[in-house]
């Protein structure tokens, strides 16, 4: 039987886990190394080895929860509601992700970006089986004229990639925008404008 942990243990597993998203985010699975984090966490690497066996123990720990976190918003699409707005606050919920978890995009970039090693299952079951219930209600709505026919799944996958760019290249971003600019503001409104016109019925 495995003992909980005590709280000094929770807290040092939970800062050895920031650790990691803060090394992970910056140089990917690949690059980032179990001194580096050691040293991001304050922690000696015998002591990260303690709680987490391997570099891999600690990026499977972080993508299990970051699904979740990133499913989260479509799951909240209601059939029941009113289709244009139950997608403008889809893609309200992945701008603010987007704005308030920036590493995690990037940690859930680079793991698609390596060719999914870690989730390829997690993608082909519990995602694949999310984005084809919401696109079944996306194709009611369109059969029911109430919002423009459009591929589902490619609606999907651009409010993904137009949402979830402002972290992965949030640099950039910044860089081209200049001081003074919220880019997360600014995107949200721009989006809903884009996401209106497109979806209104022919």
């Amino acid at each position: 039987m495995t003992r909980p942990r005590t709280r000094i243990q929770q807290k040092n597993s939970e800062t050895i886990l920031e650790a990691a998203l803060d090394v992970f985010s910056t140089y990917g699975f690949r690059g980032a190394t179990l001194d580096q984090i050691a040293e991001v966490a304050g922690l000696s690497k015998p002591n990260l080895l303690y709680y987490f066996p391997s570099k891999e123990a600690m990026h499977q720990a972080l993508l299990a929860r970051l699904l979740d976190t990133w499913l989260d918003p479509l799951r909240e699409m209601d059939k029941d509601g009113d289709p244009i707005t139950e997608i403008l606050a889809y893609v309200r919920r992945k701008v603010e992700l987007s704005r308030d978890f920036p590493r995690e995009s990037r940690l859930f970039a680079n793991e698609i970006l390596q060719g999914a090693p870690r989730i390829q299952d997690a993608i082909e079951t519990d995602l694949k089986r999310l984005v084809d219930e919401k696109s079944a209600i996306l194709s009611l709505w369109m059969d029911q004229g109430r919002i423009a026919r459009l591929p589902p799944q490619h609606l999907i996958f651009s409010i993904w990639a137009l949402t979830q760019h402002y972290a992965d290249f949030d640099i950039q971003v910044r860089a081209v925008l200049g001081p003074g600019h919220d880019p997360f503001s600014e995107a949200g409104e721009y989006l809903d404008t884009l996401f209106r016109k497109l979806l209104a019925p022919q």
